[in-house]
């Protein structure tokens, strides 16, 4: 090793603590910093969501996105691919749709007097038809045969059809432009641009995706990295954000890529993109380093996650990371103010082992200053924890006037989910200072 490298490796930030300012090399630099004033919690609705089925109750707050020229209390979310949950059977897990023709849709809301009301609802369509539904509405089954998890039914005894169509919703943004709705999802991962009655006009893909694909009725670009295609079960495009003047979307995965193979999935290293959207092709690709488990008692690296993101402007996002636990057991829920100006742009490298020594999700700290890789800054504006935030899921933010910070849980319908038994709650902040 030389001495460059040798002072870089010496300089490196090793591991990251919640609320602590680390100083490092200029390759690896400071990655969380604590906030000097606290939000203040200006407001908490509840969503009474009817029943769909027996066990299973109206679903939504995976996202959360706020249209220009709306009131300040309307907004809009989604569900995700419906409910569904494990069965282990002969030592198999199983994946089961108790309602395999349910469709995803987009969800208009309004907060008001402690509630949240359904305004409308947009459900999700091909132009043509769906294979499984018979109609025009999608369902959120699984699309591909040995790339998604194999759909059961209900007793988790049957298989039951793929839908080329199927959707497994997450983040929810729009376009100021054209007025169309971008949706990140799970299976491919991939995202969808969709117009506002619900019609899918296209689907983002990664490299190598459409000879997978059967799905006419909806064109496919292949623009999304290749790589992309090893994403981790259920664990796909998470977060979706589009920036005010209509220029730049963003889009994160949920956990790392399993890059080459699960060896990684304690990475803390997520990639987010950044897209053209004159062009619709990512322009640069970033490292996104999670907070490192070890710090915390009993927490897998694997359950913690980005869950959403919100774009201020073209380089400063609002991430939402966040643990899998739930109530007192909750360590991280965290919105954190993370700037991409100084951050290297990785977009075409680190992707194979055979073109690098490693692939991205295979570094550490150390090696990213050995390669001169840049990692975003992050501060956090919001710690959840500190105001008992009882739900897991926190799948949905967005800001208004660059001061309120809102945000809603995702209650999975009911089904398999602690976060679940209260229902889905949205709750509003007065942030310190505005964020630009």
């Amino acid at each position: 090793m030389n001495a460059k490298n040798f002072l870089l490796s010496m300089l490196a930030v090793a591991s990251i603590g919640t609320g602590t300012v680390m100083i490092a090399s200029p390759q690896a630099h400071a990655e969380s910093t604590s906030v000097t004033s606290q939000p203040k919690l200006t407001g908490k609705y509840v969503l009474q969501a009817p029943d769909l089925a027996k066990g299973v109750k109206m679903g939504f707050g995976s996202s959360l996105v706020h249209l220009p020229g709306d009131p300040d209390n309307v907004f809009y979310t989604s569900g995700d691919r419906g409910p569904n949950g494990e069965v282990e059977i002969d030592g198999e897990t199983r994946r089961t749709f108790p309602l395999p023709k349910y469709t995803p849709s987009i969800y208009k809301i309004k907060i008001e007097k402690g509630k949240i009301s359904v305004l409308s609802s947009i459900p999700l369509q091909v132009k043509g038809k769906d294979p499984v539904t018979g109609t025009s509405k999608i369902t959120g089954l699984p699309n591909v045969i040995k790339h998604d998890e194999v759909p059961y039914d209900a007793t988790a005894t049957k298989v039951i059809s793929y839908d080329p169509y199927g959707l497994d919703l997450e983040g929810l943004a729009y376009n100021p432009k054209d007025g169309t709705f971008w949706l990140s999802e799970e299976y491919g991962p991939s995202i969808v641009q969709v117009k506002k009655d619900g019609t899918i006009l296209q689907r983002l893909v990664p490299q190598g995706m459409s000879a997978m694909l059967n799905s006419p009725a909806v064109p496919l670009k292949e623009v999304l990295p290749a790589s992309y295609l090893n994403r981790r079960q259920n664990r796909g495009m998470e977060a979706i954000s589009i920036t005010p003047d209509g220029k730049w979307m963003f889009a994160a995965m949920q956990s790392p890529l399993r890059n080459p193979d699960k060896s990684v999935d304690n990475s803390r290293n997520l990639r987010i993109l950044k897209i053209d959207m004159a062009t619709l092709k990512p322009v640069a690709e970033f490292v996104y380093v999670t907070e490192n488990a070890s710090q915390f008692k009993d927490l897998k690296q694997s359950d913690i996650v980005i869950s959403d993101l919100f774009a201020i402007n073209d380089h400063m996002l609002l991430i939402d990371e966040r643990d899998k636990n739930a109530g007192t057991k909750a360590q991280i829920k965290q919105i954190y103010a993370t700037d991409l100006s100084a951050a290297t742009n990785i977009l075409g490298s680190y992707d194979t082992p055979d073109k690098f020594e490693k692939t991205l999700e295979q570094m550490d700290m150390t090696e990213f200053a050995q390669q001169g890789i840049s990692i975003p800054t992050k501060r956090s504006v919001l710690d959840a924890v500190s105001f008992k935030y009882p739900y897991e899921k926190i799948e949905g933010i967005t800001l208004l006037h660059g001061r309120t910070l809102v945000m809603i849980n995702d209650n999975d319908f009911g089904v398999g989910s602690t976060s679940a038994e209260n229902g889905t709650q949205l709750w509003t902040f007065d942030l310190p200072t505005t964020l630009k």
